[in-house]
């Protein structure tokens, strides 16, 4: 019995990615994310990520791979998560959890720059604050998001959307595999 538990995670985790590979306008969604960064990063601009729980993970990931390096080595390519422990428990005890994310945008996004919003329901209050600031900052908002898009998706210049309706962990699940995507298009743009 708990084979068929671990393998239905597998089926289903499948079963998702499939339904958003056969569907030409997320491909379609992820070049047009890549395209904004590249633009953006050859203008001399970065990429700020942001996202809570896992998706601050994938956010911290997708920055880190970025700065470091992902599969070749080629020089670094400006982004940073938005992750400081110590900004984030500052501005979450001065002012709210809801604006640890925009405070950071407001300190450090510039015109020309790009914020990645990843909330798989779309509407985390703190990432949707994120994006308005960065609005207001003269930055794009490329948003990863998953079921109906949330509030997020009205904000978003690109918006990359998981179509699941089911547990948050699906919708992450896909996420880093385009986030993956989304690095691979920006070294190639930048480094050949």
């Amino acid at each position: 019995m708990e084979n068929q538990r671990i393998s239905a995670h597998f089926e289903e985790a499948a079963s998702v990615l499939e339904q958003f590979r056969n569907d030409e306008r997320n491909l379609e969604a992820v070049r047009h994310a890549g395209n904004i960064m590249v633009a953006a990063l050859k203008a001399g601009g970065k990429v700020i990520s942001c996202g809570n729980g896992g998706s601050m993970c994938d956010a911290m990931h997708f920055a880190e791979e970025l700065t470091g390096k992902f599969r070749d080595d080629r020089p670094p390519i400006a982004a940073v998560s938005i992750s400081d422990p110590s900004h984030l428990s500052c501005v979450g005890n001065d002012h709210g959890f809801d604006q640890v994310f925009a405070r950071f945008v407001l300190a450090h996004g510039k015109p020309g720059d790009v914020l990645l919003a990843i909330s798989t329901s779309g509407n985390s209050p703190n990432v949707l604050k994120a994006a308005e600031a960065a609005r207001r900052c003269g930055m794009q908002v490329v948003g990863l998001t998953g079921k109906d898009g949330g509030k997020l998706a009205a904000l978003c210049d690109v918006e990359v959307r998981v179509r699941h309706g089911g547990y948050a962990d699906r919708v992450q699940e896909v996420h880093i595999k385009v986030i993956h995507a989304l690095i691979d298009h920006i070294e190639r743009a930048l480094h050949g």
